[in-house]
């Protein structure tokens, strides 16, 4: 039996995902991300596989927390292999996207500086492409550590202010500009500018006193995806540059409680 609502989850996702990639971004190719979106499950098991190489194990048995969990999809797959996941997210379209998804009510409207969750709830919590939304990054790590159990761990990514690459619009980028010129240097591309007031980089030292703060004991900083082709031609020059200044262009650290 369909879950209530299951139905209308492809129509639902085509219409979220068309509003954010071309309404919100502008991106040229839109239609192509939006049909990565509509067929998600080979996406997300990537996503899956490389939490479980950070974890070292799988994620069976496990009970999970996505902090930022969007539509749902890596909800489904974590859930395919073995794990309770509970997700999160602000975004009230989403949320009932992710329910509809789910079959349940695994996925709560809450935003990550605030867990609807008591103590020592989660064996992991993941976090991915969401710290850079969120008003108080330090909170949101403070929060996620706490509803860890002991010995859990925390998987995040996020890109890094030094990147030569925006992920959301997906271009290249100048590393460092101010607010002002990011917005001049958008509208000459075209592109609308006010999903940049959604953004709040944060540096890998950030990351790790907020989260040594938080009461981690173990901080892992991982590749963080320095090798992932970006920028077309301009390639070659960016991963100079990450090379000669040591800059990974995403922070991807687990964090052990």
């Amino acid at each position: 039996m369909l879950a209530p609502g299951a139905a209308e989850v492809p129509a639902r996702l085509e219409a979220y995902y068309a509003r954010y990639y071309r309404d919100t971004l502008a991106i040229p190719d839109w239609r192509d991300l939006v049909r990565v979106r509509l067929a998600d499950a080979a996406h997300e098991d990537q996503r899956l596989a490389r939490l479980e190489r950070a974890l070292g194990r799988p994620v069976a048995g496990l009970t999970l927390l996505n902090a930022g969990c969007g539509t749902g999809g890596f909800n489904v797959a974590a859930e395919r292999a073995g794990a309770i996941a509970w997700g999160v997210d602000v975004d009230p379209e989403a949320v009932a996207i992710a329910r509809a998804r789910l079959g349940r009510a695994r996925a709560l409207r809450a935003p990550a500086e605030a867990l609807p969750f008591r103590d020592a709830t989660f064996d992991v919590v993941y976090c991915f492409s969401t710290l850079e939304h969120v008003a108080d990054a330090g909170r949101a790590l403070a929060e996620m550590a706490r509803v860890l159990r002991p010995g859990g761990a925390l998987y995040l990514h996020t890109p890094s202010p030094a990147a030569c690459f925006e992920t959301h619009y997906k271009i290249f980028w100048i590393p460092g500009l101010p607010p002002a010129l990011a917005r001049a240097y958008l509208a000459a591309r075209g592109r609308p500018t006010a999903f940049l007031s959604t953004l709040r980089l944060v540096s890998e030292g950030e990351c790790t006193r907020a989260l040594e703060a938080a009461g981690m004991r173990s901080i892992r900083v991982l590749a963080g995806d320095a090798d992932r082709s970006v920028g077309g031609p301009l390639w070659p020059a960016i991963r100079l540059y990450y090379r000669l200044f040591q800059i990974r262009p995403y922070l991807e650290i687990l964090a052990t409680r």
